[in-house]
């Protein structure tokens, strides 16, 4: 008898220490932009740590940040820096939001493939977004009406956007708005005189990126700052990241990790 207990006892400990020391559940929430990325990386991290439960939804980045203050999430996917007023709100819900740089990005302003235009100023690209430009025309184009395509007011793209072209003037009211970056290039790729604006991930050859002031988003203009519509991606979390959350962000800043970033049309942090 007490063989077998003693049997027993050390097939349970074998087991114990068979199963991962980190049975988890974390979910990520936000961004579009950060999105394929969140997704990419994390079926790459689970298929290596069967122990890890990671759970991605997108939402846009306002939607992954409200989620991280309410406690709703582990990790906020955002394409735009948090401001001053969710940092108090996080404050008061007693949430200590802490930005993880996970790669950079390059907003990328496409029109339609048969569009001449190739290449085109941030004057020019804020003029038509603000309603001051309205045929193609205009700007060497051809002799048609412009339809602007837009993110919506939840979008952490939208508010970039906003501050590095717009430079705070308000879109144009009759801009059609769109609630993920996948949603802004598949109309601009059905839409003859469209132009809209993805993260570099999103570009594929059935859109066409403009050069902007000259210069062509790529991963060595986005990390020297010549491309000047770039910004970084974040994933936020409540004090600096533990447990599987750290784990996962660790992954990602891994030279794996970021050539995941890469496959998936984004920018590393080296």
């Amino acid at each position: 008898m007490k063989v077998f207990s003693k049997l027993w006892f050390l097939g349970l400990l074998i087991l114990g220490l068979a199963v991962p020391c980190y049975a988890e559940k974390i979910v990520v929430e936000g961004s579009t932009t950060v999105l394929p990325i969140a997704q990419k990386t994390a079926e790459v991290f689970m298929n290596s740590n069967p122990g890890a439960d990671i759970s991605v939804r997108g939402g846009g980045s306002g939607v992954g940040i409200a989620s991280l203050i309410d406690k709703n999430c582990d990790i906020a996917g955002s394409s735009r820096s948090m401001k001053d007023t969710e940092y108090d709100k996080a404050a008061s819900n007693g949430v200590e939001a802490k930005a993880n740089v996970i790669a950079m990005d390059g907003i990328c302003i496409i029109v339609h493939p048969s569009n001449d235009i190739g290449a085109m100023t941030k004057k020019q690209i804020k003029d038509i977004y603000t309603g001051k430009i309205s045929n193609w025309k205009e700007i060497g184009g051809p002799d048609e009406k412009i339809v602007v395509i837009s993110r919506d007011s939840s979008s952490g793209t939208f508010e970039a956007f906003g501050e590095l072209v717009l430079k705070g003037d308000k879109v144009r009211p009759d801009a059609l708005l769109q609630a993920s970056n996948q949603a802004v290039a598949s109309t601009v790729s059905r839409t003859q005189g469209g132009i809209g604006y993805v993260g570099l991930g999103y570009v594929t050859s059935l859109v066409k990126a403009v050069d902007v002031d000259g210069i062509k988003a790529s991963k060595e203009t986005v990390l020297t700052g010549k491309y000047s519509v770039g910004r970084p991606l974040f994933m936020y979390t409540n004090g600096a990241p533990k447990g599987l959350a750290k784990q996962f962000i660790d992954f990602i800043l891994s030279p794996e990790g970021q050539k995941l970033v890469e496959e998936e049309g984004f920018v590393g942090l080296k």
